[in-house]
């Protein structure tokens, strides 16, 4: 209890410290940020000026996510910084953004539009009074002749109608301005439910023993801000190296829009401990499984559904070859020992509204070694893949990549770089030209009992059709199943010269195709185990 006593009035006398020293409220221009995978560094910069003595300089309109530990103030100049500390002020919100006050700005001309129309429709009112009025007096004093009274009821018919429709219009006008009223109120309830945020400050104590400037240079780190890569590979011919353009796609919602700054991308993860983890113990025990419920059998997938490549049209894909592509923003790329950052020489501006803008940060051509993979045992496709050597040198990071061929679209897939090959292969999706075929060879399949056990023979025939002007390489992979009892024996009969893995059961060929030559390859084997037994083998 003592404790907290103290502590309570430490602060509040370090609060009526600061209250005491002459206070002065600065301006600082964000200079650039470093944006990380899940927060940013921001910086500022500012000049002061120091009277003599003690001076508390305070920076305010700041993000209300910064973390305090992350905050540092550098100062150059014939002072010293006594003290630094962050708080957020919530009896001061921050300022609101352009869109708020575009957003109030439409909605006070749309009231007074409405006020307009009330005060219009006001006037019709009392026109309309007017007309009623005098109508009943000409009723009850003036004898009128046939004609008189004739002029008289079309003067009266023709002023009320006109009244009747101009209030109806006025009114039907009014009810559009409400809801466009309601719609704009809304929105500005949605946003300031985002936006109305408290004001983060920082303040400086800084004593000088003159009247001096200086330069200071403020650091802190904000959350609600971040960016994650993504890329679009174009393969234009697969005589052509690949191009890899690596963007960055940046976000943030940390209340302070960042204009005109210096952007930087940074791969780096500071909220991870640097600390060496420490292994502990580990007991081990028996085993004692948990009954559990048995669950319905989940429904099957037909593998040969697969993707095929999406044709779109070339009027709307397809670029003009002569034509040259606009240069990418100028990008500095700095590698340290464990981090890589991108440093982007044009400033940008990004709202503090959550959205994502992508900015491309390298553009890149690695060769390749490409080839044609196909497995028409799960699907009868061929599929161009992109081998690259050396891809650790390119500093990818794992993200979603977007697909081109001979500048149309492919589709979408991610790219692994948390592998330990130095290979990194990329799938082009397939290509309609090669035709594969997987069929059973029903005379070479059977089925026989001998004695006491039952053998069972498969055989395919696997053909592959090249339908290109060019010849190609393809690797072809089918599988024989792996035994896991001791009862059961399986015997690969014919495998065509195919690379038979043990372990896995996987069979691989390597074939080289001229342009419209078919090949065939037969793939046979057996299947041995207890004829009192069943195994599921199709």
């Amino acid at each position: 209890m003592k404790k907290i006593i103290i502590s309570s009035i430490s602060v509040i006398f370090s609060a009526f410290y600061l209250l005491a020293q002459p206070e002065k409220e600065i301006k600082a221009e964000m200079k650039q940020v470093t944006v990380f995978p899940d927060r940013a560094q921001i910086n500022h910069e500012s000049s002061v000026s120091l009277p003599t003595g003690k001076t508390v300089l305070k920076l305010s309109s700041l993000s209300p996510y910064i973390d305090p530990q992350s905050v540092q103030v550098k100062g150059f100049g014939d002072f010293t910084i006594l003290s630094v500390t962050h708080q957020n002020n919530y009896l001061q919100n921050l300022e609101e953004s352009s869109e708020i006050k575009n957003l109030r700005s439409q909605l006070e001309a749309l009231l007074i539009k409405v006020e307009d129309e009330k005060a219009a429709i006001a006037v019709l009112k009392e026109k309309e009074a007017f007309l009623v009025a005098n109508r009943a007096i000409l009723a009850k004093e003036i004898t009128f002749s046939v004609e008189q009274l004739k002029s008289v009821m079309e003067l009266y018919t023709s002023n009320m109608e006109q009244v009747t429709m101009t209030i109806l219009k006025k009114g039907r006008l009014i009810k559009d301005y409400e809801k466009q009223i309601a719609a704009l109120q809304q929105q500005i309830s949605d946003r300031l439910g985002k936006q109305n945020l408290p004001s983060g400050e920082i303040y400086v104590t800084a004593n000088a023993d003159k009247q001096v400037s200086g330069r200071l240079y403020f650091s802190y780190v904000v959350m609600n801000a971040g960016w994650y890569p993504s890329y679009d590979i174009r393969v234009d011919d697969i005589k052509n190296p690949v191009s890899i353009f690596y963007k960055a796609n940046v976000y943030q919602n940390s209340g302070v829009p960042w204009k005109d700054v210096k952007l930087s991308f940074s791969n780096a993860t500071p909220w991870i401990s640097g600390d060496v983890p420490v292994l502990y113990p580990w007991f081990i025990d028996y085993y004692v499984p948990i009954p559990m419920l048995r669950k319905g059998r989940a429904a099957g997938v037909n593998r040969d559904e697969a993707p095929a490549m999406m044709e779109v049209a070339a009027s709307d894909l397809k670029m003009e070859a002569k034509e040259m592509e606009a240069a990418p923003i100028p990008v500095q790329k700095q590698t340290g020992e464990t981090t890589i950052t991108f440093d982007i020489s044009i400033p940008y501006s990004i709202p503090s509204d959550g959205k994502i803008q992508t900015v491309e940060i390298q553009r890149l051509t690695a060769p390749a070694d490409y080839k044609y993979v196909t497995l028409p045992k799960v699907a009868q496709h061929a599929y161009l893949t992109a081998n690259i050597t050396d891809w650790a040198k390119l500093s990818l990071q794992a993200g979603e990549a977007t697909l081109y061929f001979e500048n149309a679209y492919v589709g979408k897939s991610n790219l692994d770089v948390n592998q330990l090959t130095d290979t990194l292969t990329l799938s082009l999706g397939t290509d309609n030209s090669i035709l594969v075929k997987r069929e059973k060879r029903q005379d070479f399949t059977s089925k026989r009992v001998i004695g006491s056990n039952k053998t069972e023979n498969f055989s395919f025939l696997l053909t592959i059709r090249n339908n290109k002007s060019t010849g190609i390489r393809i690797t072809l992979q089918d599988q024989i199943p792996v035994s896991s009892n001791s009862g059961i024996t399986v015997e690969a009969v014919e495998l065509s010269g195919g690379r038979h893995n043990i372990q896995t059961g996987e069979i691989k060929w390597d074939i080289e195709m001229m342009p419209q030559e078919t090949k065939q390859i037969v793939l046979t084997y057996s299947v041995k185990y207890p004829k009192d037994k069943t195994v599921i083998l199709e």
